[in-house]
């Protein structure tokens, strides 16, 4: 019930029709539909609430695998709560497959992140590459990846380290970084990048996320390993953020572009390499190229008739959600909704 379950659910709906699919979330932005029509989680069999950190074994008996998609997914989230950050991302992460391994799941499916890579200059980083995660995000990621390999299961685990997420889904968030250029395109005229546009990103539509996690649900100990660590994106799509606002500004005419040149470096910039991915993966490739993620989103936010110049500070951004959560009284500060917590 976040960004990336509704175009996975979708996905695995079409690719998987006769699968039973299952849902698990605690709904902290059920409620964030952008221009939806109908409910995305019409796609799954069945939908259960509840909080990933207390979830029941029971959810996995009978399961064929398990997609960990549940995090504190961002990095302004991660540094306001580093310690929830931890606990889900990581702790959780790992209480969870070692819970499925013990329930006779047979794939383990956990969605990391090429922010592991942190500070990365030079050629475009491999799996065998050093890593220097710099956020309590990329810090949390790379603690599950190095836990989740030393569970000693004949399950197959498998770590997808995510470019960074792009592109439309029924539950849009505008704090990623393309998605954030097409708002201010639209709404603003104008898009302001707030570093020196020098930065690296590689990029991923979040319906090519769901293509990875599509192929990695049932990927066999023979294609890579009974544990796997792998970049997945394409090599074709590592951009510099300057080139991110001009693509923007191209396919939505008039709007200016402005560059802070004096800013300090962005110490997150990374080049990624997904040849691994390509090789294991043949078909699960991504298909959606930077202009169709930004025609999709040009065309997403003008479904929803959007012109909000402030979105920054609406429910668009996952930090304001909880915050406001937070602030009427429904979320502690450990992320625990109140009525729940006081029953837990």
């Amino acid at each position: 019930m976040g960004y990336v379950g509704p175009p996975v659910a979708k996905y695995l709906r079409t690719a998987r029709p006769d699968a039973t699919l299952r849902g698990f979330d605690n709904a902290y932005f059920a409620h964030c539909l952008t221009g939806a029509s109908v409910f995305p989680e019409r796609d799954i069999n069945e939908q259960f609430y509840g909080d990933v950190r207390t979830i029941p074994v029971e959810m996995m008996r009978g399961c064929d695998a398990v997609v960990q998609l549940a995090a504190i997914s961002n990095d302004p989230m991660g540094n306001q709560f580093e310690a929830v950050t931890l606990d889900i991302n990581q702790n959780t992460t790992v209480s969870i497959a070692k819970a499925a391994a013990k329930a006779g799941v047979k794939n383990f499916v956990f969605a990391s992140s090429c922010s592991v890579y942190g500070i990365a200059k030079g050629p475009p980083r491999k799996e065998t590459d050093p890593l220097n995660p710099i956020t309590a995000y990329a810090k949390s990621k790379i603690g599950a990846e190095w836990e989740l390999q030393k569970i000693d299961t004949d399950m197959v685990v498998t770590s997808l380290r995510f470019a960074t997420a792009c592109g439309m889904s029924d539950r849009l968030r505008l704090d990623l970084v393309l998605n954030d250029f097409v708002a201010c395109a639209i709404s603003r005229g104008e898009i302001t990048v707030l570093s020196d546009g020098s930065p690296w990103r590689p990029l991923i539509d979040v319906a090519d996320m769901a293509r990875a996690i599509d192929w990695a649900i049932d990927r066999p100990a023979q294609n890579g390993g009974q544990y796997l660590a792998v970049n997945a994106g394409s090599n074709d799509r590592n951009y510099q953020v300057r080139d991110l606002a001009n693509a923007v500004a191209a396919a939505n005419p008039g709007t200016k572009v402005s560059i802070n040149t004096l800013a300090p470096a962005d110490s997150r910039s990374y080049q990624v390499d997904f040849g691994l991915f390509h090789s294991l993966a043949p078909n699960h490739q991504p298909l959606v190229d930077l202009d169709q993620s930004i025609q999709n989103l040009i065309a997403g936010l003008k479904r929803m008739k959007f012109k909000d110049a402030d979105f920054r500070f609406s429910e668009l951004v996952r930090l304001k959600v909880l915050q406001g959560h937070i602030d009427n009284d429904r979320l502690n500060m450990e992320l625990k909704w109140k009525k729940w917590a006081a029953k837990h």
